[in-house]
Order: structure tokens, then sequence, then C-alpha cells
């Protein structure tokens, strides 16, 4: 997508140039002249429908969607491509999802765009309303398998920007088998304690960026899946939540890797872990590779660092086993902060496939003003500089 088409980024700042989308985009398609209202009770998805299908035909290269000031209730909703233009996502008003959290079903998704390239989206919030589903998912009664909030499949050249999503049943923002990928200034808001409300879930997609970014959730800020490559993020707020993860992985025998993912200046605030790798205990071809974890503050993190490659939940299907992930080269540097518990580095590799190329440099962490400690199993190398606590290594 170039930059005089959609958004121009510089640093962590996102302008809109307005001279050059005057004198490029043919079509400015409002939602409301399609039949949407702006009344949060009547249902608009048929009118999003229609103005999708006449900007996703329209061939004057580049086109506008405007979402006005107001609430737009929106059931689940699948805008499909390829387009014959690039898309700009103009949303300065709110969608929410019905009342009922049965009305999405077991479909999986609220909102998915799926084969489309040149994608914007700016601005706005999505209320998914699950609170419901929350009660039902605790309840232990049969419940939907939950609906992602917002959804890219085999999308190229995307853009999230200045977008708020609150209370998604489930995940927030999964980014699925995509090329290109930039996610700034996205805030992303749900219970502590409301489950498996990963922030963004990225996987099978690479050259992708997340900044500037702030995640509060009741699972992982950021979780990264397999034949994940070229991942930058920066800048990112996390708390509460369960940290950011890679993984769980070796799910399956054969499976795609992660490879070069950087995370830089970060802030942790009371969440579960900091930054984790995690691997089921069963055997598999997966890997993961070439990590930094750098510049990042803890505070009140309960496992600042940490590596389980014995990750069996419940015990159930894989006791006895050993992962087959196999981890290497991964970075941790000026990583300082307070630790929620006293054992604040844990790097549980596995036996059969022992982790190596492990880097610490410039760790301070503290538990109660006193050094922490740290474990480890079954590491293979290890280089570092000064490591403030009571190391294993």
């Amino acid at each position: 997508m170039s930059p005089s088409k959609s958004t121009i980024i510089f640093g962590t700042t996102f302008l809109i140039t307005s001279l050059a989308f005057s004198s490029q985009i043919a079509a400015r398609l409002d939602v409301t002249t399609y039949g949407a209202e702006p009344d949060g009770e009547t249902d608009s998805t048929e009118a999003f429908l229609r103005t999708w299908k006449d900007a996703c035909g329209d061939k004057s290269g580049a086109v506008t969607v405007l979402v006005p000031d107001g609430t737009y209730l929106i059931k689940p909703v699948t805008f499909r491509g390829p387009c014959k233009s690039s898309i700009f996502f103009n949303i300065t008003g709110t969608l929410v999802a019905p009342l009922s959290y049965k009305d999405l079903g077991n479909s999986g998704y609220w909102i998915l765009f799926i084969k489309v390239s040149d994608i914007s989206i700016y601005g706005g919030t999505l209320d998914a309303r699950a609170a419901g589903f929350w009660a039902c998912r605790q309840s232990g009664k049969s419940c939907p398998v939950g609906a992602r909030s917002l959804t890219f499949n085999w999308a190229n050249n995307v853009s999230i920007s200045s977008l708020t999503s609150i209370n998604s049943q489930v995940t927030h923002l999964v980014i699925n088998r995509c090329k290109n990928v930039t996610v700034t200034n996205v805030n992303v808001i749900a219970p502590d304690e409301s489950p498996n409300t990963d922030g963004i879930h990225v996987q099978m997609s690479n050259n992708v960026s997340i900044s500037d970014s702030s995640m509060q959730t009741g699972d992982d800020c950021v979780s990264i899946g397999p034949g994940t490559y070229n991942l930058n993020m920066s800048n990112i707020r996390c708390g509460p939540g369960h940290g950011i993860s890679i993984g769980s992985l070796g799910r399956d025998l054969n499976e795609d890797g992660v490879e070069n993912v950087t995370l830089s200046n970060a802030i942790f605030t009371g969440s579960q872990n900091g930054v984790r790798i995690k691997s089921w205990a069963w055997p598999s071809t997966g890997f993961v590779r070439n990590v930094i974890f750098q510049n990042i503050v803890m505070k009140n993190a309960k496992n600042p660092i940490i590596i389980d490659q014995n990750y069996c939940p419940d015990n159930k299907g894989c006791p006895n086993q050993t992962s087959g992930v196999q981890i290497s080269d991964v970075a941790y540097i000026n990583i300082r902060g307070t630790s929620a518990k006293a054992r604040a580095i844990i790097l549980d590799c596995s036996p059969s496939s022992p982790c190596f190329g492990i880097h610490l440099e410039d760790i301070d962490l503290k538990y109660m003003d006193a050094a922490v400690f740290s474990s480890c199993k079954n590491i293979a190398n290890v280089t570092g500089g000064v490591v403030q606590q009571n190391s294993c290594l």
C-alpha cells in the first residue's frame, strides 16, 4: 500500500495526508447512507455489508468507508476480498455486538476480514459486550466456543491504528496467515478474570509490527503462535494479563516454528507473567529461535522471565512426555523492576531438546527489596553480563 493512499507512519505517529486523500480517493462511502442506524439497537449488519460490497468493487484505486459518531449494532459479519482498490475504514463511532452472547453463535468470530489486501482501519471502538458469555463459561454450563472480536485471515498490507477493543468474548484481535501488518496505538481492555481474552494473537504470519499499545486482559497481552516470522513489538504496556507469550507451541507433531521476534521498551504491571515461552510436553518439529526481549520494566510481575516446556494443563494427555520444540538464541537484555515472587526467573527446558544460546544481560529484579533467585533445567549453553540475583546459571 503506497503512503499516498493510506496511513503514513513516522515513528509512533500516524498521519493522514488529507491532500493526498482528497486528490486520489474517488469514493467516500458513509454506512449511514446505506441504512446503518447509529442508535445502538437497530441491526446494521446488512447496511455494513452493502457498503462493503460497493467499496470492494470500486475501481478508483482508493476508497474510504466512513463510520460516523454513534453506536452501531453489528451481528457476525464477514468482509471478503479480494477487492479492486485499497480500502480505508475511518471509524469515529462504536460497534457493539448483540447483548445476548448466543447471537454471536459458534462461528468463532464477530468481525472477520478475509483475503483482503491494502486495508486500513483507523479509530473507533469495538465492544463485544461479553459479560454474559464469561458468566456462562465460569458457570460450567454448555456455552458457545466464543467469538474473536476482530480477525484478519489471509490478508496482506494491513494497518490498524487508534482502535479500542473492549470486552471481547475471547481474543480481541487475531492476525492469521497475513503478511505486512502494522498495529499501533491500539487499546485492549477486558476484566482481569475474563477467560481467554488475549489481546492480540499472531500466527502463521510474517512482517508484523505492534507498537505504542496497551493491553489489559484476562489472558496473554500478546500471544504468538506457530509460523510467526519477523514480529517486532515496541512500546507495549501489559497488565493485568498473562504477559507476552510465545506459545503455547508443540500441540501438533508437525508444526511450523517461530523466528525473529523482538520485544523492546515494554512495561508489565501486575501481570501473571512477563516474557514467556511455553510449549506442550509432546513431541514436535516446532522451534523458537532468534528472539530478543530488551529494555523492559517489571512492576510486581509474578514470573518476569519464564521458559516452560512442560506445559500440560490439568496433566491431561502429556504426563511423562517431553517437548520436542527446540528453543535457541534467546536474549534477555536490560530487564529491571520488581517480581511478585522470590523466584523471578524460571528456565524449565526440555530434557529431550535442551535450550541453547540463552543470553542474559543487565538483569536487575527485586522481590521485597531483596535479590530474587532463579531455577534452571536442561540449559545447554548460557552467556551473559551482569545478572543481579542469585542465579542458577
